[in-house]
């Protein structure tokens, strides 16, 4: 209880590409690295040290490795990883809907990707990785030992209240908003991106809102009639006025550690769906503003990544093996 209310602020520092067609392993590009130390500079104003979740492609560019590495020694951010499968060796996998799920290769192909990614975080920027993220949420069944085997501390690859079955990956749809303990060492925890359902049906939110997996206009409509809406904690594609109903019933729902997180390619139109034009980058910008302040006004402060996870063990050293999650241990992480 004494380490307050605090949210976290992760950013997937990736490659740009089309997230329209299939994935491809020369889809490397990184040009949008030169917009992000704009917004850096908000972020570090407003006092956020900010989680670059950095992949392959972005640790093995000039630009990149140059950034990450400079504001890293300066404490201005915490390095980690993230892992796209199709641009991270070995590159021995078919490129299919359901590889593009690092959680669904084998454990041992698995395990081959993230050591490569990690040593080579390790080699570029002088310090292990201790936070992690599965690219497109790709947790699978052996995620969590893999990463407690490499030396991870707190994995972010979670997306509560989603589910990606649809897609060949997994479903998160029963996984709470606040923290937990992963895999079978006590070592790693799992913080998940913060999701909330709001509206006047919200109690039966988890019953009824996963029924309309195939129906995405009966959640418009849903929606739109402030019955159900589900709402993610990410500048990109959730209006500001959503995320702060949302923020509203988490708090009331005892939420103490939220997690807010957006890809770096966003940072400059032209490169996400949620970015397209100067306009939205205004948008993007603005969230930032509307959030902050009511983060400001109800004493939620910003945390780095060591902090959380300093207090995790700390909590951990203090009361001995912690509960299962209320979850359980079931599918995914």
């Amino acid at each position: 209880m004494d380490f307050g209310r605090r949210f976290l602020t992760f950013v997937d520092t990736e490659e740009e590409f089309d997230w329209q067609a299939p994935r491809s392993r020369e889809s490397t590009s990184t040009y949008a690295l030169n917009a992000l130390p704009i917004a850096h500079r908000r972020l570090r104003d407003f006092g956020i040290i900010p989680a670059y979740l950095a992949d392959f492609p972005v640790v093995t560019s000039v630009r990149g490795a140059e950034l990450l590495r400079g504001w890293q020694n300066s404490g201005e951010c915490t390095v980690g990883a993230q892992l796209h499968p199709w641009v991270n060796p070995p590159f021995v996998e078919e490129l299919t809907a359901s590889n593009s799920f690092v959680g669904n290769l084998p454990p041992d192909l698995e395990r081959a990707k993230l050591h490569a990614l990690t040593s080579r975080i390790e080699q570029t920027f002088g310090r292990h990785p201790i936070v992690y993220r599965a690219g497109r949420y790709g947790v699978g069944r052996n995620t969590a030992a893999l990463l407690e085997e490499a030396g991870y501390r707190l994995d972010v690859s979670v997306r509560s209240l989603f589910d990606y079955r649809q897609d060949e990956g997994p479903d998160f749809s029963r996984m709470p908003a606040w923290p937990w303990w992963a895999g079978s060492r006590n070592q790693l925890v799992e913080l998940p991106l913060t999701t909330a359902y709001v509206g006047l049906l919200r109690g039966s939110a988890s019953r009824i809102f996963p029924l309309t997996r195939h129906v995405p206009l009966l959640r418009a409509v849903l929606a739109r009639a402030g019955l159900i809406n589900r709402v993610a904690l990410t500048p990109e594609g959730m209006p500001l006025s959503e995320v702060l109903e949302a923020l509203r019933v988490l708090l009331d729902d005892g939420i103490r550690l939220f997690s807010i997180s957006f890809h770096s390619p966003s940072v400059e139109p032209g490169h996400t769906p949620y970015i397209r034009d100067g306009s939205d980058l205004r948008r993007f910008y603005a969230w930032w503003d509307g959030v902050l302040d009511f983060f400001a006004r109800e004493n939620v402060r910003p945390a780095r990544v060591e902090e959380v996870v300093g207090a995790f063990q700390a909590g951990l050293a203090s009361k001995g093996t912690p509960p299962l999650s209320p979850v359980g241990q079931g599918r995914g992480l």
